[in-house]
């Protein structure tokens, strides 16, 4: 069976969504709770359990950009080798709507992906502290979860977006309905009997 490249461009959205999504995921479960304070002359060292966080954190970032721009192409894309105006794509108001808080919700979640990832590299490379009573801290626990669902759903929405891109796409170019003619159904029309 081969796919149209519609299906094709949502097939790979999809892919890189669920990737960010279960990455995300990983990273928050895999993340440890503090590190184990090692007290010295005047410094406390913070010594961290090995784990994945960090890389698994990165490459979700990774998977998530490329979610919102095969987003991005899978609106704009020529689909047939006809490309319709801009313009004309987001007179629809629902597609301007989707549009909007699909940006939204992809950078809300590349911004709380970013500054999971982030803070937990600072904490993990500048472990050594002055103050004798630090805890060890990680980054904050929820922000990789909470990244991954909004990750997930960026990907839901880039994919409401195309839908209604092709829907603009074919009012447009007036492309023919494959489920045929739509018209006015009266009740006079039908036989009155109920099946």
């Amino acid at each position: 069976m081969a796919f149209t490249s519609a299906q094709r461009i949502a097939l790979t959205v999809s892919l890189f969504g669920i990737l960010a999504f279960l990455l995300g995921v990983i990273a928050e479960n895999k993340k440890p709770p503090y590190g184990t304070p090692i007290k010295g002359k005047d410094v406390v060292i913070c010594k961290f359990p090995s784990d994945p966080t960090i890389a698994m954190g990165s490459v979700s970032i990774v998977a998530l950009v490329l979610a919102a721009i095969i987003g991005h192409v899978s609106i704009f894309f020529p689909y047939k080798g006809k490309s319709v105006p801009r313009g004309a794509l987001f007179q629809s108001t629902s597609l301007s709507v989707f549009f909007v808080i699909a940006e939204l919700v992809s950078a809300l979640a590349l911004a709380m992906l970013l500054w999971a990832t982030i803070t937990e590299s600072h904490h993990r490379t500048s472990n050594i502290h002055h103050d004798m009573d630090t805890q060890c801290p990680t980054a904050k626990t929820g922000l990789f979860g909470g990244a991954a669902f909004l990750a997930l759903d960026a990907a839901l929405f880039w994919l409401v977006c195309q839908m209604l891109a092709l829907n603009a796409r074919a009012d447009y170019l007036d492309e023919d309905d494959d489920k045929g003619e739509y018209g006015q159904v009266y009740a006079a029309d039908g036989d009155g009997s109920k099946v």
